[in-house]
This record gives structure tokens, C-alpha cells and sequence, in this order.
């Protein structure tokens, strides 16, 4: 591939690989016995896939999603930073701390985000990797940032 001067070219999350990393996280969240509410956004933040388990929490749908976006958005897992209400409010309440979102990396690549909520974080936490694991070309993490590189902050 050649570079284009009008367009990027990037790897896209399939919606089918999607639908599989759900039922992956739901699977593991019936196996530990924690209803969740899972969210699957690509690259841009767009649901593809979401699920809220049978007695899961009603504002974990959203929660869900929200650490999705946080993980697709800032390229890290959703977690507590010093930053995350002044983000939050910035982002219009779109962004979060809360742990349970991590990004999805397919070859060293940002594709997309999970976020899993309603239980505690580390059950948050398996889900969301029981749903990287259905290939072993998913990670939660990407190619290491430039140390010349500031952390994502709002000032």
C-alpha cells in the first residue's frame, strides 16, 4: 500500500469478531457468576456490539459503554487518573475513570474499545480480557509510547 495523500488506510473491527468477543465476556461473566453489561465500540467509538445480561445493573449499560469510548479514545484501559473529572466534564461525560475499558489492539493496531460494568472492577476486568483472548492477535496494549510523549491530560 502506498501512502495516499487523501486518506489513511487502517484495519477495521469486524462487526462478527465483535459479536464473539461479547458472547466470550458474557460466558466468563455466567462463569463467575457477575450479570455485566458489555459494551464493543471500534476505533471511532461507534457501538457495535452490546449486551446487558440478565440481572445486571440498569446504569452499568451506560457506564459500559462510556469506558469503551475512554479506552478506544485515549488508546489505555480505563482507570483513576488525577485528570478525570475535569476529562469527564470535557468530553461532556463521555470519557471516564473507572476501571473495566480497555482498548483492543489487533496486530499492534487500535481498532477499538470493550468496556464491562455492573460488577467489581477486577470482574469488570476479566471480562473484558476473556473477550481479547478469543484470538491471540488482540492485546490491550499497543506499540510502547515515545518517552518524548506527554500523558493525555486536559489543562
Amino acid at each position: 500500500m502506498t501512502d495516499d495523500p487523501l486518506a489513511i488506510h487502517s484495519l477495521r473491527l469486524r462487526h462478527a469478531a465483535a459479536l464473539e468477543m461479547l458472547y466470550a465476556a458474557a460466558r466468563e461473566a455466567e462463569l463467575i457468576g457477575e450479570p455485566q453489561c458489555i459494551t464493543i465500540v471500534n476505533r471511532d467509538g461507534v457501538v457495535l456490539a452490546q449486551l446487558r445480561m440478565d440481572g445486571a445493573r440498569l446504569n452499568a449499560l451506560a457506564i459500559s459503554e462510556t469506558k469503551a469510548r475512554t479506552a478506544a479514545s485515549t488508546y489505555f484501559a480505563s482507570a483513576p487518573n488525577d485528570n478525570e473529572l475535569a476529562v469527564a466534564l470535557a468530553c461532556g461525560g463521555r470519557q471516564t475513570g473507572l476501571e473495566g475499558g480497555l482498548p483492543i489492539y489487533l496486530d499492534g493496531e487500535l481498532i477499538g474499545g470493550i468496556g464491562v460494568s455492573s460488577g467489581p472492577a477486577e470482574a469488570d476486568l476479566t471480562c473484558a480480557r476473556s473477550a481479547l483472548a478469543i484470538s491471540d492477535r488482540f492485546s490491550e496494549r499497543g506499540p510502547e509510547r515515545p518517552a518524548s510523549a506527554p500523558p493525555i491530560s486536559v489543562r
